[in-house]
């Protein structure tokens, strides 16, 4: 290809010793474009896949794009292969007074122009950008490329002198500033020392290459303690899932008065839903269901209270009124701002009657006949107010009753087109349960919010009690 291009050249004005010479000469520095370029893609492309503006990256990915474009314009081999033009002279110049602006936002961003340091990026980038504009406007003149040199000498030793100046630096940041001080110390001398004393190649694009491995190596480093910090989390997490799954109770006891079923599908690994069964046995059934507000773990640690605040007063078992306010009692104060939805339901197949009491929860839903009604009985959320007071609401038990109780996250659950599931959708699913066991019926419910929903954005839990009217 080296061959075939030199002998094209040789038929117009160059030959292909003057070619190869030309391309031994600029060979580090097209490899070196290449790299800077590809490296700003990169960048780019990571900003992209995480779906996040990293103001650090962004532009360090346009300070090594121009860098490495100009790297490529400098070149002899581009002026032998392109025909002479005020417009490329133009560009190349604008090219090299451009460079600055990212490079020194850039160095606002990763802090060595210090945290307060706005107007003094600004007031160092204005003059380049004017530069830029009278170049593009005037063409090359040799007065703008002294400002220009003046003026990355004085930015230069400022950035050295505030990097130098910050205390306490951590290892990164020393291994950053290492790199920065070599970019800086060849830069000077490209800016000033190299008119006197002139070297055979371009040495500055050698210090931004160690300035970029240093950003690489401490970005590498950073990868990796970020990745051994996720696997620790995510096996906190783990842990954290299974201690709030422990807490959960097992299968409701076989009853020959009621069948329950319990769904529990939680938002994260962790959530704030919980569920309990507080007086099982001597016919009897006791059905609580809760909703921290927040999710994650901080929910999950309140839920953990919520749980040793209903056991605290399972005496109460039979009075769901009086229970709930004996875990606000216990919450009040101790939940950080967080508040929790409960409601309960005390159900005893002897008297055939059931008692219900809720505290900022949604309705229990009960499907008798194959028609659906809400049992509203609402008191204060819990954690509240010390001073909240609860009340039960008594019915008469039937045989085939289903009752339903739920989290807000069913009826909140929305669509693509935002519309919520609600909770007419939510009754409609309980009527189509009608033939089916508990189990199957939770199943169904469940199914058919995800279904609605495809993103889950709550934690979504349901209870069905089916009261079977024995003896």
């Amino acid at each position: 290809m080296y061959h075939s291009l030199a002998m094209i050249l040789v038929d117009t004005q160059y030959t292909a010793a003057e070619v190869l010479r030309a391309f031994h000469h600029d060979e580090p520095y097209l490899f070196l474009g290449a790299a800077f370029t590809t490296v700003s893609i990169l960048s780019i492309g990571f900003c992209v896949l995480r779906r996040r503006f990293d103001a650090l990256l962004v532009w360090m990915a346009v300070f090594a794009y121009l860098y490495g474009q100009r790297l490529w314009l400098d070149t002899n081999l581009l002026r032998m292969t392109v025909p002479d033009s005020a417009f490329l002279d133009r560009l190349r110049f604008v090219a090299s007074l451009l460079v600055p602006i990212p490079a020194f936002i850039f160095f606002r961003e990763a802090g060595f122009l210090g945290y307060r340091s706005r107007p003094v990026t600004l007031a160092i980038c204005a003059p380049f950008l004017i530069l830029a504009g009278a170049a593009f406007a005037f063409g090359p003149l040799a007065l703008l490329q002294v400002i220009n040199n003046v003026l990355v000498v004085v930015a230069l030793v400022a950035v050295v002198v505030r990097s130098l100046r910050r205390g306490s630096p951590d290892r990164d940041f020393v291994v950053i500033r290492r790199g920065l001080l070599c970019f800086v110390a060849l830069a000077l001398w490209n800016n000033t020392a190299a008119y006197w004393v002139p070297l055979p190649f371009n040495v500055e694009p050698y210090g931004f290459a160690v300035f970029l491995g240093c950003l690489g190596y401490v970005a590498a480093r950073r990868t990796l303690e970020r990745d051994v910090e996720l696997g620790e989390i995510h096996r906190e997490l783990d842990m954290a899932r299974r201690i709030q799954l422990s807490i959960l109770p097992n299968a409701f006891p076989e009853s020959a008065d009621f069948r329950v079923a319990a769904r529990y599908v939680p938002m994260t690994t962790v959530a704030g839903d919980l569920y309990d069964f507080l007086a099982v046995g001597g016919r009897q059934a006791g059905l609580l269901i809760a909703d921290v507000s927040g999710h994650g773990v901080p929910a999950a640690m309140i839920a953990s209270m919520v749980k040793m605040a209903a056991i605290s007063q399972r005496a109460h078992a039979a009075e769901p009124a009086q229970l709930l306010a004996g875990m606000n009692t216990a919450l009040c104060g101790n939940t950080q701002g967080q508040f929790v939805t409960a409601a309960y339901v005390h159900l005893d197949a002897s008297a055939g009657e059931m008692r219900y009491a809720a505290a900022g929860h949604p309705a229990m839903l009960l499907l008798r006949g194959g028609v659906v009604s809400e049992i509203a009985e609402n008191g204060l959320l819990l954690a509240a107010a010390l001073t909240a007071t609860y009340s039960d609401r008594t019915l008469q038990l039937e045989a085939g009753d289903r009752l339903l109780l739920y989290t807000d996250g069913l009826v909140e659950a929305r669509n693509g087109d935002g519309v919520l599931f609600g909770e007419e959708r939510l009754n409609g699913a309980l009527l189509s349960t009608k033939g089916l066991t508990p189990d199957e019926s939770a199943d169904k419910i469940i199914a058919s919010v995800e279904q609605w929903a495809k993103l889950q954005d709550d934690d979504l839990t349901v209870l069905v009690c089916d009261y079977l009217g024995a003896g």
